[in-house]
């Protein structure tokens, strides 16, 4: 019995007791209560009833693979080779990292409903609430040299913007892999992170895990713990499914991969430019300890940010530096 399996049966809405789960589950009174205990530490809300037994206090969408296979376009499905839902793994990029290792992974996705070690940039630690957010990562084989990969982490922000915007959804984006919304009094929040990593010679063929973790709906309470303005897909597209999300965003991000290497990011760059969050205001270019104030111009077709300094315009690549705006 996995947590998935208790939440499967307690979000119908009806009052289950414990001897039903255990019995519906196949396991005892005692292996139930504890995967219950469980599921309030994970900030899952239960409502308990005397007599009548437990229910999720809200329903939780669980992401299902089968819907979001059949869900895609004919197309896009023909570039999904394997599509993995798991419930709770260290990260998705990992996983797929690990598929490329057996030999696999070119085409594979992978979605998790939560991670226990999941990377941002600069190696800091993206937790996640159980089943709240959309983790999803693809792996890819291009053949061509990581150098014919500049832009592609800002390519999927455009790609989910698309998407988002769809559903009445606001995103700005920021350099060089964060989408924004505006949250309460104009603060931009972090709605999404993506992380692009790469293995390979940086001549020749090289594989590519592209990773994005999107947050759809925070409880309140789990905001209240992060240091950071954030904001979610259902502050602004309430009615918007998980499965659906998956679905949009892959049909998306396949024809992405299959294609970038061909195009490069120069078929984007104008796309990136016009959700562009901070263009033409002053940000701070951070490098290691040093902090420089700058006015945020375009990025080019290389997918490098300009920026405008006392001194004249110099040209930021993604590797090095990381660019915070104001307000």
């Amino acid at each position: 019995m996995t947590i998935g399996d208790l939440i499967r049966l307690l979000s119908d809405g009806e009052f289950h007791s414990g001897e039903q789960l255990g019995e519906r589950l196949g396991v005892s009174r005692a292996a139930v209560w504890k995967q219950l205990r469980k599921l309030e530490a994970l900030g899952i809300p239960m409502e308990a009833v005397k007599g009548q037994g437990y229910r999720l206090a809200e329903p939780l969408e669980l992401l299902d693979g089968g819907v979001i296979v059949a869900g895609l376009s004919r197309g896009v499905r023909q570039h999904v080779t394997r599509l993995f839902v798991e419930e709770t793994l260290p990260s998705s990029n990992q996983f797929l990292r690990e598929r490329f290792a057996q030999g696999a992974g070119h085409g594979e996705v992978c979605l998790v409903e939560q991670q226990s070690a999941g990377k941002g940039r600069r190696g800091r630690t993206w937790v996640t609430p159980w089943g709240r957010t959309l983790m999803l990562s693809v792996g890819w084989r291009f053949e061509s040299g990581v150098a014919a990969l500049e832009g592609l982490s800002l390519a999927v922000g455009v790609a989910l913007a698309r998407v988002l915007e769809a559903h009445g959804v606001r995103p700005r984006l920021k350099w060089p892999n964060d989408v924004l919304l505006e949250a309460e009094a104009g603060h931009l929040g972090k709605l999404a992170g993506i992380l692009v990593e790469m293995s390979g010679d940086a001549a020749g063929p090289c594989e590519v895990v592209v990773g994005m973790g999107i947050n759809v709906d925070l409880p309140a309470a789990f905001r209240e713990t992060i240091e950071q303005p954030v904001g979610a897909v259902h502050d602004q597209a309430p009615g918007l499914s998980r499965n659906r999300l998956a679905v949009e965003l892959l049909d998306e991000l396949m024809p992405l991969m299959a294609t970038f290497e061909q195009q490069g990011f120069a078929a984007w760059q104008e796309e990136w430019n016009r959700r562009h969050a901070f263009a033409g205001r002053e940000v701070d270019v951070i490098r290691g300890e040093r902090r420089e104030p700058a006015i945020a111009e375009s990025v080019d077709a290389s997918g490098n940010l300009w920026v405008r300094r006392a001194e004249g315009r110099e040209r930021l690549a993604g590797g090095e530096i990381s660019v915070r705006g104001h307000g």
